[in-house]
């Protein structure tokens, strides 16, 4: 089975210098507290490190930096790094410093990784997976489709499987 990232516009107005938690979730009525434990109780369940953040950032860059590092060998391995570097580390992956940062760390190039992000190589590519996650009805993230069937938010690993049976993956 292939899995395709298709990116989605999570607060795509968030500024370079991101914004804290609270101000996102201001006026919504939401315990972060109960937010957080209930994030980390399903992460600890699958094995999956997760920190307490206290600012969101703007993903536009690190979409793009992604979209360009699945073109690269073994370049997939970027998607896990920003995921630490984000969930786990709270970096800001706004910064174009830290991406390269990031890039580096997996062993894709630095000075490769600066291109994309100052000339905006991949910014089309994310301008059409932003358009195929509208097509799709993508209201959050995560999100995985399979066989025209979805699954929104952090799920277990059993939700997921379903999802593959419902879809009619082999192995599944």
């Amino acid at each position: 089975m292939n899995v395709t990232w298709v990116h989605f516009p999570l607060h795509p107005d968030t500024p370079a210098q991101g914004i804290l938690i609270e101000k996102l979730f201001a006026g919504r009525d939401i315990d972060m507290d109960a937010m957080y434990s209930r994030m980390k109780s399903l992460m600890d369940d699958e094995g999956l490190a997760y920190g307490k953040r206290t600012h969101t950032y703007n993903s536009r860059l690190a979409q793009e930096l992604g979209k360009w590092a699945d073109t690269q060998p073994a370049g997939a391995s970027i998607h896990d790094a920003l995921y630490r570097s984000y969930f786990v580390d709270g970096s800001n992956i706004g910064d174009p410093q830290v991406l390269i940062g990031v890039a580096a760390s997996v062993g894709l190039s630095a000075s490769a990784a600066r291109i994309v992000l100052e000339e905006r190589t991949f910014q089309s590519a994310i301008d059409a997976d932003w358009a195929k996650s509208r097509q799709y009805g993508v209201t959050g993230v995560p999100t995985f489709v399979a066989g025209g069937y979805g699954v929104v938010g952090a799920q277990p690993y059993a939700a997921l499987d379903d999802l593959l049976k419902q879809a009619g993956a082999d192995g599944a």
